[in-house]
Order: structure tokens, then sequence, then C-alpha cells
């Protein structure tokens, strides 16, 4: 199995900031998961958070999570420069790129086709704008499949010819730095992925612990 945290400190002993930062792409999810992610990388990169997510709903989600992630680039000393670029939100494209996986169990093929949609999207405006590299802050979460993200990531990288970044943020305490990181600058923490999909599972779960909890106290 490869270690894709290895392979990223690998890369990163190899950059000199004081000669030259490269410049990354870094497709941005939601504030609290690029909080880290942001702090770890800037040391490295000059970066430009990409927020493209047009799975997020409803609108006003999607947006919220934005304005977030630009507090937190404003708010958050980092290492070096990170600018903030917002994509188009297309949520009917991400509707027509997972139509028939509806049903899909959180973390299968819906989830895939969505990485794919959003990554294909960072590679692209990589490849446009000269990008040195492009990644993602997704491997950064439990819950998110970090050797599915790398490898659509390394073959979208290698079809538009521009490097993918591996890893896996969540290695290394990523994780746990990221929920401290959101406790201090009091981050809008999402309970759900992010999709109506995730939104329904994660109201289902919710309303099942409370009958739950309704049933045990009778």
């Amino acid at each position: 199995m490869t270690n894709y945290q290895k392979e990223l400190e690998k890369i990163l002993s190899a950059i000199d900031p004081d000669i030259r930062r490269p410049r990354l792409l870094l497709h941005c999810c939601c504030a609290p998961c690029s909080s880290y992610v942001l702090e770890y990388l800037s040391r490295y990169f000059e970066i430009t958070a990409d927020f493209y997510n047009p799975n997020i709903a409803p609108a006003a989600e999607y947006h919220h999570r934005a304005e977030e992630l630009q507090r937190l680039i404003r708010e958050m000393p980092l290492s070096g420069s990170v600018s903030f670029e917002e994509g188009p939100y297309e949520p009917q494209r991400y509707l027509d790129a997972v139509r028939g996986l509806e049903n899909c169990p959180e973390g299968g093929e819906r989830c895939r086709v969505c990485f794919h949609l959003r990554l294909e999207q960072a590679a692209q405006r990589a490849k446009a704008g000269g990008f040195d590299w492009f990644t993602t802050t997704l491997t950064i979460s439990p819950l998110k499949n970090a050797a599915a993200l790398n490898e659509i990531g390394a073959a979208l990288g290698e079809e538009y010819g521009v490097r993918f970044l591996p890893s896996d943020f969540k290695k290394k305490e990523g994780y746990k730095r990221s929920i401290t990181l959101s406790r201090e600058y009091g981050l809008y923490r999402q309970d759900f992925c992010g999709c109506a999909f995730s939104r329904a599972a994660r109201e289902a779960e919710k309303q099942a612990v409370a009958e739950h909890q309704t049933n045990a106290k009778e």
C-alpha cells in the first residue's frame, strides 16, 4: 500500500522556499479541512485556494463555506502567499454527473464521480494558469478514501500535463490539528459532507439516535 504522506514529504524535502516557492493550486472543500493544510503547505508553496464544489447544497450552505474559507485566509497567519479563487457554482453539473448513483452509499461510486469532477476542474485550472502542482484538501478527512483521491488526481495530472501533489493530510496528527485550528478561529464545522445525499443520510442518523434515546427513556 502506498504511503502518500511519505511521498509528500519526499517532494517537500526537495523544495527550498528561500530560492523559489512553487505555485500550488489547492482545491479546498471547506475552511476546517483547509486550515491545517494551508498551515502546512504555505511553508513550501505559493498557494491559490481553489473553491470549486458544485456538490454542495443548498446554495446558502455553499456560500457560507466559501465565505468561511475566505475569512480563514484573511485571519490566519501563514508562512507564504495564499490567495482565494472561486470557481462557478454548478449544482446541476454535479447532479448530472451522479445521475443513477443517487442511492449509492456514502463513500461509494457516487463519491468517486464527485472527486473526479472537482479534481478535473483543478487540473484544468492548474494547467491553464501555469501552476507547478495541484492537489486537494479532501484527504484530511478520515471519511474520505485517500487512495482513491490520489489515484484520480495522479491520472488527471497525467491527462492534463500538470503534476499532482500526493497527500494523506490526516496523517501526522493533521486531522486533529484541523480541529484545533477550527476551534481557534471559530470556524463553521458542518456535520455533513456537502451534497444533498450526505445531508439526508446525516439527518437519518440523527433521527435514529433521537428515537433510540426516546425509547431508552420509556
